[in-house]
């Protein structure tokens, strides 16, 4: 089995362009789950630039699947996510001047803070995953750092040009993903995947977990978002399935 989680973090950009009260990522949150989402995802943001607190607080009351709280390593954040309760933090790394993620974590670099939050997240009760480059020694220090699941960064399959970058981009994902199950974390994996490039990442049996947001947001802008999300479940579930 494998679970999408829509991110609606680009339904709030919408609205914060006009500093409006329109879009209401929570309405978009409602329509991804009649639509099939297995989970809900957002980044809550230091400088709060699109999700709002309000908004993670008024989703932890409506979602009824899964609700995964993306977020810097910080105290700030790790009080925010002790009070709201989210199912699952993903922690991130995050820079203000940044468009969009930017990178995965270095657990190596930043191991001491890393542990200190995972540690406090989780007797909190609440699970966490670390993001991750497709590197073979990020995924063992994120097990080191006793996190229960590794979110793989997909960007450099979503971003490559041609066939040999596509292969490679791929082999680092598989291996990442095999290691990780191996060591017993949940792989799930993220970041520029659409409907036309995720069927191959989709076919990976390690994966349980997608997070997809921008592509799916831009299709429900034309479309809505319960069929935008419906179209992406089906896609995810024919790749797991060998029909694409």
């Amino acid at each position: 089995m494998i679970r999408l989680g829509v991110t609606i973090d680009h339904v709030a950009s919408v609205r914060e362009a006009r500093r409006a009260a329109e879009p209401d990522p929570v309405h978009a949150a409602v329509l991804a789950e009649l639509g099939g989402a297995d989970g809900i995802t957002v980044h809550l943001r230091g400088d709060r630039r699109h999700i709002r607190d309000r908004d993670v607080e008024v989703l932890r009351q409506v979602v009824r699947t899964r609700l995964t709280l993306r977020m810097a390593a910080t105290q700030e954040m790790v009080r925010v996510a002790l009070t709201l309760k989210p199912d699952q933090v993903t922690l991130m790394p995050e820079r203000q001047e940044e468009v969009t993620t930017e990178g995965g974590l270095d657990a190596i670099l930043d191991g001491a803070q890393l542990r200190s939050s995972v540690k406090t997240l989780q007797e909190g009760g609440i699970g966490v995953s670390l993001f991750v480059e497709a590197e073979l020694e990020q995924v063992k220090e994120a097990h080191k750092l006793g996190a229960r699941a590794v979110e793989i960064n997909t960007a450099a399959w979503g971003d490559a040009g041609d066939e040999r970058g596509r292969e490679g981009a791929l082999r680092q994902v598989t291996d990442a993903a095999r290691l990780g199950r191996k060591l017993g974390l949940q792989i799930h994996a993220g970041h520029g995947l659409t409907y036309l490039n995720v069927p191959p990442i989709a076919a990976l049996s390690e994966i349980s977990e997608l997070h997809i947001g921008h592509s799916i947001v831009a299709r429900a802008l034309l479309v809505g978002m319960e069929r935008a999300v419906r179209d992406m479940a089906e896609t995810i579930r024919a790749a797991r399935a060998g029909r694409v």
